[in-house]
């Protein structure tokens, strides 16, 4: 049975550390209104086609997609950099994470393990779509729709919608347990409202998605 040394050095932060705690807290925030804003915009193709466009000319034509969507990616990319310098990356570093989050069974230590591994979904599926839409200019419901019928970006989507979801509503608690605005008295109502809050978002991902596939666009 290996012995995982849970005695491993943890540097002590310093000021920097707490100016990109701060930095990585503003660009998940961001983020974070950016994932919701979004699914709401590309979401009114339930209403109906003709309304998504509408909304989608209007950011072409102010130039926020041409700006926003490299904006977006490029902040997309700090904010996992900024992460990055927690995750344990070393098989070591992993065993003692597991090891000690076995033993303290505690909810917001598993949370914070979720997120990481959503996180590295995201990147990677994230990654992709953003590559696919920010090539393809200008945004339509016609093109939305064809990619859900290629037959392989579904299952891409399937799986980045609930990952998506996951970190952002995980991320939305832990930075207002991290930063004080969720304390203990509370934090038992915010997280129920904050699960509430991610079925809404992974359900109106599945209904929009659900539109696209079955839209007549021949």
């Amino acid at each position: 049975m290996a012995v995982v040394d849970s005695t491993m050095h943890v540097p002590h932060p310093g000021r920097a550390s707490a100016y990109l705690d701060w930095l990585q807290m503003l660009t998940g925030a961001g983020l974070i209104l950016f994932m919701w804003s979004h699914m709401i915009l590309v979401s009114s193709v339930l209403v109906g086609p003709r309304v998504m466009d509408a909304l989608a000319w209007f950011f072409e034509y102010t130039y926020v997609a041409q700006v926003g969507g490299p904006l977006v990616a490029f902040v997309f990319l700090l904010h996992f950099a900024l992460g990055a310098r927690k995750i344990p990356f070393r098989t070591a570093e992993q065993r003692v994470v597991w090891a000690h989050s076995r033993t303290l069974r505690h909810r917001d230590t598993w949370l914070w393990l979720v997120q990481v591994v959503s996180a590295m979904v995201v990147l990677l599926l994230g990654s992709i779509h953003m590559w696919i839409v920010l090539t393809d200019l200008p945004i339509t419901s016609v093109k939305s729709a064809a990619r859900i019928q290629s037959g392989w970006l579904m299952p891409l989507y399937l799986v980045l919608l609930p990952m998506v979801e996951l970190h952002v509503g995980i991320g939305f608690y832990r930075i207002g347990v991290k930063w004080g605005f969720i304390r203990r008295a509370n934090r038992g109502i915010f997280r129920r409202r904050e699960n509430l809050l991610t079925l809404f978002f992974i359900l109106l991902g599945l209904a929009t998605l659900l539109r696209f596939y079955f839209m007549d666009f021949h």
